[in-house]
């Protein structure tokens, strides 16, 4: 597959706090905060006019899955938007809450952990084509995943029983196994609960939930282009792939996360010791090879460049991806800081910083503090941003959702829709099936549609 369809779904923390005393609980600022989407959409889990779904998670996290797209800007941009629309929503429930007398602040972080410890997840989903075999994904995709957390991990300050130490990933300390059914109870690098929301026959929905939640658009991009590509690689059979199976996926993944310069090798069921930084490297010269004569897209192609590029920059000065990489980027203001006031990685002005990155406000985000100052590479504008707010992908399935979920509202008809159907809720119960997530429209879609129009 060349094509593909990427989506990302994006758990947040929420907090209320007045002087860093918390006034009410996360479940409490989540009622607040989805109050405005319970009013038009009767409630907390719903379809949006660009074609994403929102909703209230397992413990009053909001969540935001994007819509399907199928080229990487579009995936940024969409990601993005769902930053934007909570922001959004944070504001409005600011304002109810000091109209009702509640003094405080709410706090909404992009980030994977909390202050008791707990872990919420950015989910990352592809498209694939119907392959039982997993094989090929142990060998190649797991240790991909498992050493790209040189270019995609967050960053985090982590305090346990043998000290306080910087790691690459926020993620890594809460992965419990490498491929299994189960999300909450055990926590693996891939769930293969099989869920395709496409035609099973044809396509099976690849889950990956080991990732951190990126605020570096040039992250995000990388993440998905490159494994969009190693993932093109597996699925072609005639492309000679390596074995790269980890003797214990788990702890490689947990030490790779602390071993910020790749310095330490992780033994492979072949008995071979590879760096993180020499997995990805060998993966990258392979997928060089593999885009000689293929029609790839134009985006995959450029991820691959950039792929390179990151690569040569970690390995020759790694401080250099600080406009790129997150977990740079926040090491590059944490030892700033540190040098400045003299304190010790376990000072709670460090665990402030720490999370000050991930706030989505423009104000007091760290992150877009430095983006405005120009310290970060962007691949999307505002003004894309903005627009993916209210605009669905125009080239994939989302299309058709979000311009039945427009018409339905602008007409003031009831409806229903999840990933696969569009239906009216009338006298007909007119449905639509959309079993393939790469056509933006069909027949049955514009009949439903001019449907609309005539009974509004």
């Amino acid at each position: 597959m060349l094509r593909r369809i990427y989506g990302i779904e994006t758990e947040y923390g929420i907090t209320f706090s007045l002087k860093g005393q918390r006034r009410l609980s996360p479940d409490e600022v989540s009622r607040f905060l989805f109050r405005k989407v319970v009013a038009w959409g009767r409630s907390s889990n719903v379809f949006l006019e660009n074609g994403s779904r929102l909703y209230l998670d397992v413990g009053s996290h909001p969540e935001y899955a994007t819509a399907e797209c199928d080229s990487l800007s579009d995936a940024v941009a969409q990601d993005k938007a769902g930053e934007s629309i909570l922001r959004e929503l944070a504001e409005y429930a600011q304002g109810q809450l000091r109209a009702e007398g509640i003094r405080g602040d709410i706090f909404l972080f992009k980030n994977n952990t909390d202050s008791t410890g707990n872990s919420y997840g950015c989910h990352e989903n592809y498209c694939i084509e119907r392959i039982d075999d997993l094989s090929r994904l142990e060998q190649v995709f797991i240790p991909y995943l498992i050493s790209r957390q040189i270019f995609t991990g967050a960053g985090k300050v982590v305090t346990n029983a043998k000290g306080t130490a910087y790691s690459m990933s926020q993620r890594a300390e809460h992965i419990w196994e490498a491929i299994s059914s189960a999300t909450t109870r055990s926590r693996p690098i891939i769930n293969t609960r099989d869920e395709p929301h496409a035609d099973p026959e044809k396509y099976r929905r690849l889950h990956v939930i080991v990732g951190d939640s990126n605020m570096s658009e040039f992250a995000t991009y990388l993440k998905l282009g490159t494994a969009s590509v190693v993932l093109a690689m597996i699925e072609d059979r005639n492309t000679v792939l390596r074995d790269y199976n980890m003797a214990s996926p788990i702890n490689a993944l947990r030490d790779i996360s602390y071993d910020l310069w790749s310095k330490e090798p992780v033994k492979l069921t072949n008995g071979r010791d590879l760096t993180a930084l020499e997995i990805q490297d060998d993966l990258c010269e392979r997928a060089e090879m593999f885009l000689e004569g293929r029609d790839l897209p134009v985006d995959q192609v450029h991820a691959v460049r950039l792929w390179r590029e990151v690569i040569e920059q970690y390995r020759n000065d790694p401080m250099g991806l600080a406009d790129r990489v997150d977990w740079i980027a926040k090491l590059q203001i944490i030892e700033r800081e540190r040098e400045r006031s003299g304190v010790a990685l376990s000072d709670p002005k460090i665990a402030l910083i720490d999370l000050l990155y991930h706030d989505t406000s423009f104000e007091r985000g760290l992150y877009y503090r430095r983006q405005a100052r120009g310290h970060f590479q962007r691949v999307v504008t505002d003004e894309e941003v903005a627009t993916a707010t209210h605009t669905p992908p125009p080239t994939t399935r989302a299309h058709m959702r979000g311009t039945f979920i427009k018409a339905a509202k602008e007409w003031r008809r009831d409806y229903t829709v999840d990933w696969v159907h569009l239906k009216l809720n009338d006298e007909m119960q007119r449905t639509v099936l959309l079993k393939d997530p790469f056509k933006s429209t069909d027949e049955r879609f514009q009949r439903l549609l001019a449907s609309l129009e005539r009974h509004g």
